[in-house]
């Protein structure tokens, strides 16, 4: 989704925003010959179920884009994206929800705002410093995260400057990191987080994880 604070990879995700569900539908340029993903579909399915199946609560979805995963939270859903191309449209598929612009590294909400902070595919477009501060705004606001990735792919190195073609034949460079489930519990254990893997697949990585809660008693 997009990301916080390079103006250029947040043009790219506003620009994206029409097109976005493409990638997780394997529509248009992604179900072009050549771009076959096996077992890409049934993930996604899990992905969902995955969601869907998470207790009633208040979430904040950071980098909520399209709402695609937003829509199947139940309890009160919020989704926030600095993109207001994809806020558009995440609010029209959350009738009892609400979806706001925002910075996802400067949370404008109160101190335990939320019970649970949800971000999907967009831990993976921070540098150090960044993760740094989203960790600590996610802990602010709620005592639960879970991160939802992309998983380490044959055909990428583990970290990298993404090429994106959008369907206009425009190119965007987004910084990009395919990480697994341990991996990301690893890095939110340095940071003092407690968690689980949920999902440790071919094409995508969740966990959940307990964010310092010793702390903030």
């Amino acid at each position: 989704m997009s990301f916080a604070r390079d103006p250029a990879t947040h043009a790219y995700y506003d620009a994206r925003a029409d097109e976005y569900d493409e990638w997780y539908a394997g529509e248009g340029r992604f179900g072009a010959p050549g771009r076959e993903r096996p077992g890409w579909a049934d993930e996604v399915q899990q992905l969902v179920a995955l969601v869907d199946a998470l207790p009633a609560a208040r979430t904040l979805d950071v980098a909520c884009g399209t709402g695609f995963l937003t829509r199947h939270l139940h309890g009160l859903a919020v989704g926030l994206d600095q993109s207001p191309a994809m806020i558009a449209i995440a609010q029209e598929r959350l009738p009892d929800g609400l979806a706001l612009v925002g910075d996802a590294l400067a949370l404008p909400f109160a101190d335990g705002s939320f019970d649970r902070v949800l971000t999907g595919h967009f831990y993976g477009h921070l540098v150090p410093a960044e993760r740094d501060t989203f960790l600590a705004e996610a802990r602010r606001v709620a005592r639960e995260l879970i991160v939802i990735d992309s998983a380490p792919r044959e055909d990428k190195p583990a970290e990298t400057w993404d090429e994106r073609v959008l369907n206009d034949g425009t190119t965007h460079r987004v910084f990009k990191r395919f990480l697994t489930a341990a991996e990301i519990l690893e890095e939110l254990g340095e940071a003092g987080g407690t968690g689980e893997a949920l999902m440790d697949g071919r094409w995508f990585s969740a966990v959940r994880a307990t964010l310092w809660a010793a702390e903030l008693d």
